[in-house]
């Protein structure tokens, strides 16, 4: 997963990667290395993180499980950050949270689950920013990518009325993971669906729309599910003051996911990568003026990897603008940001519009 990039090399220093032998623990792993740093491979599977896949030569495996603080810390001794890619987060992210606290070392995940990243704020802001850690939740595809592009979109704006992010996946085949994350969160939400809306997030039992949805070409328009709330909903309202934050999905990607029978991502290319491709649209409005980005790539696991892997290269190097827990658009530039993700993604920013 080269990246060609001259900027975030990572010159010898340490990341533990905790769940590095899952699906998207892995991509991050390989983004490390070829980033310049050395990871350290963390997770409940002693057998797991010693497979070839997972262990180049080299790389240290420290075995860890979240209900053992003595373990985490083990895992964390000497590293100069942590990466959490262990769903599910509702489990996961507080425990490796206070070992990081405990480290005196940043934390990112790559959470996609809308209520333990809004845990992650709830529980540890305080704590965070008097200790003056750093703590990014959702540095992923979901929360992550849509925070960045939306805070990007806004520009020098302050304030919107509203915005929207819509997915455009050509499909969409979820790991283990991603199943096991998604009964937790149906679990933890009582079959419920949620939306941010009059600044708050709310939980309601109303049937989803479809609707259309013109994404640039070669995508084109097409059908979407609206209101199919995604992490957006917790990260961008952490810090863009903003009412209505609402995400929509293409609906060859939501049938894909609520269907038991979809298969697991397999690879195509040597990296790793499935042959998904993506364009994700952020629009914001104020008044009767739109402003909007819009990201293109391939395969939202792998993409991933360099999302939390330059978050980690940024925070190591000092390129943020705040402490705390804080999500992605809050921490860094988010348009630089973006750009330096070349050529994983492909980012653009459309000049202002009459909505």
């Amino acid at each position: 997963m080269g990246t060609g990039m001259s900027t975030g090399t990572g010159t010898g220093q340490t990341v533990t990667v905790y769940g590095a032998s899952g699906h998207t623990g892995r991509f991050v792993v390989a983004e490390l290395r070829d980033r310049g740093f050395v990871p350290i491979l963390a997770g409940r599977d002693a057998a797991k993180l010693r497979e070839p896949a997972v262990s180049a030569p080299g790389l240290e495996a420290r075995p860890a499980s979240v209900d053992d603080p003595a373990s985490l810390d083990r895992a964390l001794a000497g590293a100069d950050a942590v990466i959490n890619c262990a769903g599910p987060f509702a489990l996961t992210a507080a425990p490796v949270i206070e070992a990081a606290l405990r480290a005196g070392i940043p934390y990112v995940d790559v959470a996609a689950e809308i209520e333990a990243n809004a845990d992650t704020f709830t529980h540890f802001a305080d704590r965070a920013r008097a200790a003056g850690a750093v703590i990014v939740p959702a540095m992923a595809f979901y929360g992550g990518l849509g925070d960045l592009l939306t805070t990007a979109a806004m520009g020098d704006w302050t304030t919107a009325d509203e915005a929207t992010i819509a997915y455009g996946l050509s499909g969409w085949h979820p790991t283990p993971g991603t199943r096991v994350a998604g009964t937790v969160s149906r679990e933890r939400r009582a079959g419920r669906r949620v939306r941010f809306t009059n600044g708050r997030l709310e939980y309601h039992d109303a049937e989803p729309t479809v609707l259309k949805w013109p994404f640039p070409a070669p995508m084109g328009t097409r059908q979407v599910i609206g209101e199919f709330t995604m992490a957006d909903v917790v990260t961008i309202p952490s810090h863009l003051s903003i009412p209505e934050v609402r995400t929509h999905m293409t609906t060859e990607a939501a049938g894909d996911l609520s269907s038991p029978d979809t298969p697991a991502p397999s690879a195509t290319d040597e990296t790793g990568r499935s042959d998904q491709t993506f364009t994700v649209e952020a629009v914001v409005r104020s008044g009767d003026t739109e402003r909007r980005a819009v990201a293109t790539g391939q395969d939202i696991y792998a993409v991933t990897a360099p999302l939390a892997a330059e978050a980690t290269a940024r925070i190591l190097t000092g390129r943020t603008h705040t402490t705390g827990v804080a999500s992605a658009g809050h921490i860094f530039d988010a348009a630089d940001f973006l750009r330096a993700l070349a050529p994983h993604i492909t980012f653009d920013v459309a000049a202002p519009s009459e909505s």
